[in-house]
């Protein structure tokens, strides 16, 4: 796995020096940014618009869950119009999986604003869902090449979003734990990922505006961003694919309602992960420990609540195992059933 060659800007009002950064990004020449966003980010566009003044070449606000083929042509028609030298992404996982889809044909680089808890801004990995199917890969070119993480655009994220965004964080984390290929630099950022974030979140929940625990879970997000970069996902990140790109149940939440029951599958295969991941969450068990820290959270929801029906489960598992993927433990179609309806 190649690590994206980002500069990292941190800390509370830092978002305010992504003019400059970006001159120095764009240099020599001017700096021309689109910004990619998602509808109703209005005060963080207006602190993000202030910060770049002059050097905005357009807005768009189109961003969707699990990017759209038809919003990825909608930007590129922007690009072609405006001709902006990077593209802005601000705001979680569809912003910057927007970016990363349309640099993907225009070759632009990527700055990264995140305002939530996806970790996606470290890696070169991008998805595109295009009918019910989302296509998935790496290309270390649509890695953002400056990601500023500033706590204080995360200060108004509702506190049921912040907690699945930082879940979704955590299973890259867990997932990099047992990776086949993941080295030691990669486990040990996933480990303080789940840490980082299963002190941070609930606090989060408990109290929106504090600072210091919006901090640590931006840290907790970063380190599960290089993580995953750096590691091959498996069981868990397919199954929330497929869900997602065929059946339009919702990223994060999905991840926090999976997780749990995938650690337990694969938890005879990977016993030593399994002690990190537990030990991380301060916990006996792995998979005990993620479903105490979804009650915690409040994220007590099914795949049922989520809106995947019961007849949908049949192919849904034709669907996970239709394709190869790096997993401790192998899966069978009977296996992905039996996992989804416990889920269920």
């Amino acid at each position: 796995m190649q690590h994206p060659q980002a500069r990292v800007v941190f800390g509370a009002g830092s978002a305010a020096r992504l003019g400059e950064e970006l001159d120095l990004l764009s240099a020599p020449a001017e700096t021309r940014a689109l910004v990619l966003t998602t509808p109703g980010r209005s005060v963080a566009l207006s602190t993000i618009a202030d910060a770049l003044g002059h050097r905005v070449a357009g807005i768009c606000a189109c961003a969707e869950l699990h990017v759209p083929v038809e919003r990825v042509r909608e930007v590129i028609i922007d690009v072609d119009r405006l001709s902006p030298n990077v593209l802005v992404a601000l705001g979680g996982g569809s912003a910057v999986g927007l970016a990363k889809a349309v640099a993907l044909e225009c070759r632009l680089p990527i700055a990264a604003v995140p305002t939530t808890y996806a970790g996606s801004e470290m890696t070169g990995i991008w998805g595109i869902t295009e009918g019910e199917q989302k296509r998935t890969g790496r290309d270390p070119g649509v890695a953002p090449r400056l990601v500023v993480y500033d706590p204080l655009l995360t200060l108004t994220l509702p506190a049921d979003v912040s907690a699945a965004s930082g879940m979704n964080a955590i299973a890259h984390a867990v997932e990099a734990m047992y990776a086949a290929d993941a080295g030691p630099i990669a486990t040990s950022a996933a480990d303080k990922a789940i840490r980082l974030l299963a002190s941070a979140l609930p606090r989060i929940v408990a109290r929106p505006d504090d600072l210091e625990a919006r901090t640590m879970a931006l840290q907790g997000a970063h380190a599960a961003g290089v993580a995953l970069n750096m590691a091959s996902m498996g069981l868990h990140h397919k199954i929330c694919h497929v869900l997602g790109g065929t059946f339009g149940l919702p990223h994060a939440p999905t991840h926090a309602a999976v997780l749990p029951h995938v650690v337990a599958f694969n938890a005879p295969a990977a016993p030593l992960a399994m002690d990190r991941i537990a030990n991380a969450l301060g916990a006996n068990d792995a998979s005990e420990g993620l479903a105490a820290l979804n009650r915690t959270l409040g994220l007590n929801f099914t795949l049922a609540d989520l809106g995947l029906r019961a007849e949908d489960v049949n192919r849904s598992a034709v669907l996970i195992v239709s394709s190869s993927y790096t997993n401790p433990r192998p899966v069978t179609q009977d296996d992905a059933r039996a996992l989804l309806m416990r889920a269920l």
